[in-house]
């Protein structure tokens, strides 16, 4: 786009397309790639036979594309795979799976990001956009003794910088409101890291995931781990429209995620998106930071150590009481005692 004339672009329509989606691309190697490659290689389906778990396998962690170029090339080099061994007569029948795809086609090329365990603090889910279609990001922070210095790594772009001292602004002016000691920050350093440090990263739409980072790390709340986010933030606390719904939720419900927070304002987007993409995602829309950080922050956890010590410190109290009480009742036996005396040596004058 950048080649092209301003006066000749400034004529011409822009159309955007979308790359495929993971069942589109599904339906486009079952229908047309699978029988072109089967019928170039002379091999017939009763030979070379392809589950769903395999192709969408084939898909996600041995392409990473837009189109299909990629997947008929890796499509290709199976039935030569395949044809090859015919030619050998070693088999006759071959059932391609996802258990058995990496003895025709090598060890994965691209390994999907881990799904958490469980719900951490200072760790949130973020939703990317990417050429390929729609990934997940978690974003990571953590705090430590210093001067109130921000350090930004993973490969960081410009304007996902800006976004993340945007976020940090707003939560140091939200610090009351969430519980956070106003000083803190000036004696504290904080460190954000986007993980897969080799790849460069971009764009605004992490704005909320970072606001969402850098309050659990002050508050000690930890991040639901069945949400991921996307939306830009300000400073005033606004959560900003983003592009690439369709991908980025197509993203959460791969992840196993149910739940996707996305801005208010992209609630139209959602029209065009086909259903099956919707199907068994929660979609929340937030305007506001505030209304991100109620959903996706949990209640500060007791920990064992803290149970440990309130009990210790029960028992020290009950203990205590004991001897107050103990004591009280020896000084009004010793003072009966005196009294009783005081009166028999009256009687006796």
């Amino acid at each position: 786009m950048d080649t092209i004339p301003g006066p000749l672009k400034d004529r011409m329509e822009i159309i955007y397309l979308s790359g495929y989606t993971e069942e589109e691309k599904l339906g486009i190697a079952r229908n047309y790639l699978i029988p072109k490659q089967l019928d170039e290689h002379g091999i017939t389906e009763k030979i070379l036979s392809v589950t769903d778990s395999g192709l969408r396998l084939l898909i996600s962690q041995y392409t990473r594309e837009a189109g299909v170029r990629n997947l008929e090339r890796e499509i290709a080099n199976l039935c030569r795979k395949v044809a090859k061994q015919i030619a050998e007569g070693k088999k006759k029948k071959f059932i391609i799976t996802a258990r058995n795809l990496h003895k025709f086609l090598g060890a994965p090329k691209y390994l999907p990001e881990e799904e958490m365990e469980k719900d951490e603090i200072g760790v949130s889910t973020g939703l990317a956009w990417t050429e390929s279609g729609g990934d997940i990001i978690y974003v990571e922070a953590t705090t430590m003794k210093g001067r109130g210095n921000l350090t930004l790594t993973g490969q960081l772009g410009d304007v996902m910088k800006e976004s993340a001292h945007a976020a940090l602004s707003y939560i140091r002016s939200r610090a009351k409101t969430l519980g956070i000691k106003e000083d803190i920050f000036s004696k504290t350093d904080i460190h954000i890291h986007v993980p897969a440090g080799a790849i460069p990263k971009d764009g605004p739409s992490a704005g909320i995931t970072m606001a969402v980072a850098i309050a659990s790390a002050f508050t000690g709340r930890p991040v639901d781990k069945k949400i991921a986010m996307t939306g830009e933030v300000t400073l005033r606390g606004r959560v900003l429209p983003i592009g690439g719904l369709k991908e980025k939720i197509l993203a959460a419900k791969r992840m196993g995620i149910p739940k996707v927070i996305i801005p208010k304002r992209n609630e139209n987007d959602l029209e065009d998106i086909p259903k099956y993409v919707k199907k068994n995602v929660e979609v929340i829309f937030v305007d506001k930071v505030d209304d991100v950080l109620k959903v996706a922050l949990k209640p500060k956890k007791k920990t064992t150590t803290t149970r440990k010590a309130k009990a210790v410190a029960t028992k020290k109290t009950v203990a205590t009481k004991k001897i107050k009480t103990t004591a009280i009742k020896k000084r009004k036996t010793a003072a009966t005692g005196k009294t009783k005396t005081a009166t028999g040596k009256k009687r006796k004058k």
